[in-house]
């Protein structure tokens, strides 16, 4: 790694792709056991914080009706919009699931309700979800839905470097999607842009390995893919999990946080699948919407800045009263920095 950076001459800025090796690196120490010209940059890896804020209005405004459901994942209750969180409306129509499954059945045994899904996530649970299409067409579940915020990874690495960041020298690519979409996804990358894609597990030495081979590769001038997770990763994937997912979604230009319209960044219901759609079935009109709160979430996302440089954080935004979504995430950059900074602040 010293060496990288002594034949560079200058800072190599890595980007951890996933919100899972952010949260990793913290909790284990690594920060501060690289050299002082290395620089690693939180991404856009968390699905709870790409998430757009017209997609959270969307979702509390359906919450809002006495005819529908709301099943979600827990973090994504804490997420503030322009009119509070759903954990702050305390609705009775807001469920808690730990599975799309979970919201098959509350839509089986509450006929009179429409269960509305809110469906974020990236390769790793999309097939979960289109499971759950499979599952509600069989069962001709008409009272089921899902709002579908799935995104792909590689389009926005691709918006990152073309337009958002032009400082990246290089992908800590994440483990869990890498096992679906295999390492062939990131070759356009590499060869694009000429940055190193290397996939990493998340224990301490597998992440340490990571970066030593993307420094090797830097030092070389000879970017490659690679993965130091071979026990999981192979080079094409999970091909069954993307039958089924090209089965009912396909990609369209669709909101990211920090990141705007990115083209086939997102998945919506393919359209036999319409009417599983909420979006449509409720006539909403994808619209981007500003957040005025003044969180920098967006820029953390892009590798921009360091949680640490909003004006927020840790004064008007903590875990306990979050103003944006990576201080609500468990895998959020903001809520990595505040949670393990200030442990390493009190042992110091």
């Amino acid at each position: 790694m010293d060496q990288a950076c002594e034949t560079l001459g200058r800072q190599i800025n890595i980007m951890e792709v996933c919100g899972t090796h952010t949260v990793s690196i913290f909790r284990n120490g690594i920060r501060p056991t690289l050299p002082r010209s290395l620089k690693l940059l939180s991404g856009p890896g968390c699905p709870v914080c790409v998430t757009d804020q017209g997609y959270i209005d969307i979702m509390l405004e359906i919450a809002d009706r006495d005819d529908c459901i709301i099943a979600t994942y827990g973090d994504m209750i804490r997420v503030p919009g322009k009119d509070g969180s759903l954990e702050k409306r305390a609705k009775s129509n807001v469920k808690l699931v730990l599975s799309s499954e979970d919201a098959i059945k509350l839509a089986e045994e509450n006929p009179d309700k429409t269960v509305v899904f809110v469906a974020v996530g990236f390769e790793t649970t999309t097939p979960a979800t289109a499971v759950a299409i499979k599952d509600a067409a069989e069962k001709n579940l008409d009272n089921f839905c899902i709002l579908s915020g799935h995104k792909l990874v590689i389009p926005a690495m691709d918006a990152l470097l073309s337009e958002k960041n032009h400082k990246i020298d290089a992908f800590l690519c994440p483990g869990h999607v890498s096992v679906i979409i295999g390492t062939d996804a990131y070759k356009p990358i590499v060869e694009t842009y000429k940055r190193p894609c290397v996939v990493a597990g998340f224990e301490p030495m597998q992440v340490i390995e990571g970066i030593a081979e993307i420094c090797r590769q830097l030092t070389n001038d000879a970017p490659e893919v690679i993965s130091m997770y071979p026990a999981a990763v192979t080079a094409t994937g999970n091909t069954t999990a993307w039958q089924i997912i090209n089965t009912f979604f396909q990609p369209y230009d669709g909101y990211w946080r920090g990141l705007g319209k990115i083209p086939g960044g997102t998945l919506r219901l393919k359209e036999e699948y319409a009417k599983f759609d909420a979006m449509k079935r409720f006539g909403f009109n994808e619209i981007p919407a500003e957040d005025l709160t003044g969180c920098r979430c967006g820029e953390v996302l892009c590798g921009l800045i360091d949680p640490a440089d909003c004006g927020m954080f840790e004064t008007k935004c903590t875990p306990d009263s979050p103003v944006g979504p990576c201080m609500v995430s468990s895998e959020g950059a903001c809520s990595a920095w505040y949670k393990y900074g200030r442990r390493r602040k009190r042992r110091t």
